[in-house]
């Protein structure tokens, strides 16, 4: 019996031995990534949109910091054969704020943050630390494996993709009557700036449906071997970057437009009507309205 299982030690090791040169290549990436984005932000400090942008540099950090946490303990759990219970610890919490992250900034960008308005409503903001709250305490009893926690986290995660998908559909349609009054009343200035949000929310739309098909597939653990446990974290980890990138990539500040203007709207209980525009004035750097 002692023989036995001595000898399943050393298969157990060599099944998660790629693992600290996976995580030490991704803490690279990552990293890069962080610092290059929080640079740009910086350079581009002044633009309204940077605000969002600021918001979305913070992720890749706090995923470097995960990255680096992971590298650290199963180096020490591989080669040194010591499992830091506080470096576990580490990358437990920093892997429930990226996912917390990630999603607000996300819910954010549903929302027109720094795209089509310059702030949130109280209620959208409200709603958005809301479903962040909720959501982290549900990562952190699910991970802890308490009971009833997996079907709580269910139900945050459904409620999050429900209100993302809401919300950038109402973006799109408010975008598509701009652009339709844009289109009748010939104003062609206006015409390649509301052209390039609908893009944005109409990629940002497919990269949502792509991420919630793939959240789906990842956590998916039709086998919980340790023989392919270092492929599901490469895949996990492939998934996660490149949703991310793509999204903050397609919601950069463009080169050509580094200011994008937002034509107001008046509401009402009935309708959504678009203000008279009388003239339309240039200058260098800005378009306003008269």
């Amino acid at each position: 019996m002692q023989e036995a299982s001595s000898s399943s030690l050393p298969a157990l090791s060599s099944a998660y031995q790629p693992l600290p040169s996976l995580y030490l290549g991704f803490l690279a990436i990552w990293a890069a990534s962080g610092i290059s984005w929080a640079f740009s932000s910086w350079r581009n400090r002044h633009f309204q949109a940077n605000n969002l942008q600021w918001i979305l540099a913070l992720v890749p950090l706090i995923k470097a910091l995960q990255m680096a946490l992971s590298f650290l303990f199963w180096y020490s759990c591989v080669h040194l054969h010591t499992c830091s219970l506080w470096m576990s610890f580490g990358v437990y919490v920093t892997g429930i704020l990226f996912q917390t992250a990630s999603f607000v900034s996300f819910m954010l960008i549903s929302h027109g943050y720094c795209i089509m308005y310059e702030r949130l409503s109280i209620r959208e903001r409200r709603t958005t630390a809301g479903l962040g709250c909720l959501l982290y305490l549900s990562l952190i009893g699910y991970k802890a494996a308490v009971p009833y926690f997996t079907g709580f986290l269910l139900m945050n995660y459904f409620a999050s993709f429900y209100i993302i998908f809401r919300r950038t559909s109402q973006c799109l349609l408010v975008l598509r009557e701009q652009l339709n009054f844009v289109e009748e009343e010939d104003i062609h200035s206006l015409h390649g700036t509301l052209n390039t949000k609908y893009t944005m929310f109409k990629r940002f739309q497919g990269t949502m449906q792509v991420a919630a098909v793939a959240f789906i597939m990842v956590y998916m653990r039709a086998d919980d071997t340790p023989d392919n446990y270092w492929f599901r974290v490469l895949v996990r980890e492939w998934v996660q970057f490149c949703i991310f990138m793509y999204i903050g990539w397609n919601f950069r500040i463009p080169e050509a437009s580094l200011h994008l203007p937002v034509m107001p709207l008046m509401k009402s209980n009935w309708e959504i009507a678009m203000p008279p525009i009388y003239s339309v004035v240039w200058s260098p750097n800005l378009t306003s309205f008269l």
